[in-house]
C-alpha cells in the first residue's frame, strides 16, 4: 500500500516501528523537537521557529517573547476579554468561551485584522513619511471584498483616545530598546507626526504591528499570531468570573440590584382566575 505523502514544510515525523499511528520522532523545519528542542529553548523562539522555519536570533527571540507579555492579557475592558467572562458567568464550557474571545479580538476594532490592516500601511509606506501621512490622513479599506465591515477609524490608532495611553507609550519603549533599526524606531520618532496625520493617538495594535514587521512576520501570519497571543488573558478572566458569579461582574456597581422590585409576578394566579 503506497504510503500517504504530507506536503508541509514544518513538520515531519518518523514512525514507532509497532504502530505507525504513533511518531517516534517529530521534527519542526528540520530540528528534533523531543530530542533536542524541548528543555533547551523557550516557548518564544520554538513559536518563531513554527512561523518562519528558522532558529530566530536572540533579539528576535526577546522580541517575540516581549510582545507576548504585553498582549497577553488586555483586561476586563477589552472586548475579547470581556466576550469570555460573558461565557465563564454564564457557564459555558473553556471551548466555548475562547471562541467567543475570538470573536472580537479578530476584528477591526482593535482586533487581529486591525494588525494586518496596519502590516499592509508597513509594506506600502514603508519609510516615507509623506507616504505615511498621506495614507493616515486618508485612509480607506482595501477594495476587496472581504467579511470584516469597514473600518470606522485609521488603523493602529486609537479612536477614543484623547492622548497616547500609557502601557501604549511604554510598550514602543521596551520594544524599541531591544530593537532599534527598523519600523518599531521609526515609528517612536516619528509618533506624534503619525498621530496628527491619523488625528488619534497611537494605539496598541499600531505598535505591534511595527513589532510583527521588523520580526520579518507577514500579514497573515502577524494577525494569527495577535489572536494567539492575546488568549491568556481571556482564559484567566472567564475562570475567575465564573467563580465570581454574575453579580460581582464588573463595570456595573455592586451587581445588579433593583431598587424598585414590584415583588412576585403574580400572572400565574391571574390566568387561574381569568379561567
Amino acid at each position: 500500500m503506497e504510503q500517504e505523502k504530507i506536503n508541509t514544510k514544518i513538520w515531519f515525523e518518523e514512525e514507532e516501528p509497532d504502530n505507525p499511528f504513533a511518531a517516534k520522532a517529530s521534527y519542526c523545519s528540520g530540528y528534533n523537537v523531543y530530542g533536542d528542542l524541548l528543555g533547551k529553548i523557550s516557548w518564544s523562539e520554538y513559536i518563531f521557529l513554527l512561523f518562519k522555519l528558522e532558529k530566530p536570533l536572540p533579539w528576535e527571540s526577546k522580541l517575540l517573547e516581549a510582545i507576548a507579555i504585553a498582549i497577553a492579557n488586555p483586561g476586563p475592558r477589552d472586548l475579547g476579554v470581556r466576550a469570555a467572562m460573558n461565557g465563564g458567568v454564564g457557564g459555558s464550557t473553556a471551548a466555548s468561551c475562547l471562541m467567543a474571545a475570538l470573536a472580537p479580538s479578530a476584528g477591526k476594532n482593535g482586533g487581529a485584522r486591525e494588525v494586518y490592516q496596519v502590516m499592509r500601511l508597513w509594506q506600502q509606506c514603508e519609510f516615507e513619511l509623506t507616504q505615511w501621512k498621506q495614507s493616515l490622513s486618508n485612509y480607506q479599506d482595501e477594495e476587496e471584498i472581504e467579511v470584516w465591515p469597514a473600518s470606522e477609524h485609521t488603523p493602529g490608532f486609537d479612536p477614543y483616545g484623547a492622548s497616547c495611553a500609557t502601557p501604549v507609550l511604554q510598550t514602543l519603549d521596551h520594544l524599541t530598546s531591544i530593537y532599534s533599526d527598523g519600523a518599531l524606531s521609526y515609528l517612536s520618532a516619528n509618533r506624534q507626526i503619525f498621530e496628527k496625520a491619523a488625528d488619534a493617538p497611537l494605539g496598541m495594535t499600531g505598535v505591534i504591528a511595527a513589532a510583527f514587521t521588523d520580526l520579518g512576520f507577514t500579514d497573515e501570519q502577524a494577525e494569527m499570531l495577535y489572536l494567539l497571543l492575546r488568549l491568556p488573558g481571556a482564559a484567566a478572566h472567564s475562570l475567575e468570573q465564573k467563580k465570581l458569579g454574575w453579580r460581582k461582574y464588573p463595570f456595573f456597581g455592586n451587581g445588579l440590584t433593583l431598587t424598585n422590585d414590584p415583588g412576585p409576578s403574580n400572572s400565574n394566579q391571574t390566568s387561574q382566575d381569568e379561567l
